[in-house]
């Protein structure tokens, strides 16, 4: 495992569940890319911003990390409450529990690339 890449990404998570938006840059590229779509900074922002809005629960709990020189992959938990619809699905304040499988492509010690997968899934199976 790449120890640097490693901590780096925990630190974020760690940013991430402070919804410390001001220190976001610090991990994250101008330029990054989710799921194909160039969002940026900002509308990376923006984006955590309205998870934490529809969520106010959200807290992201790594389950398995794995890192080369310049990529990590990531099994992150959730347990977690939504106020209303999550992934189309009416949740209105249930609590789910979920998995989400996230890569993660770095360069310069920032994330430019971000590929995730949540198990909608699991969310059904709940409901």
């Amino acid at each position: 495992m790449n120890t640097n890449l490693a901590e780096i990404y925990r630190k974020y998570i760690a940013c991430l569940n402070r919804q410390d938006w001001p220190q976001l840059g610090r991990f994250v590229d101008v330029d990054v890319c989710h799921n194909g779509r160039r969002l940026g900074l900002s509308g990376y922002r923006e984006m955590l911003e309205g998870d934490f809005r529809d969520i106010p629960d959200l807290r992201f709990n790594i389950e398995l990390l794995v890192s080369d020189t310049n990529r990590v992959a990531s099994r992150l938990a959730f347990d977690c409450s939504p106020k209303g619809r999550f992934l189309g699905l009416a949740i209105d304040g249930r609590r789910v529990s979920f998995a989400e499988n996230v890569f993660y492509e770095f360069r310069d010690g920032k994330i430019v690339q971000v590929w995730s997968v949540i198990d909608k899934a699991a969310i059904e199976a709940q409901l």
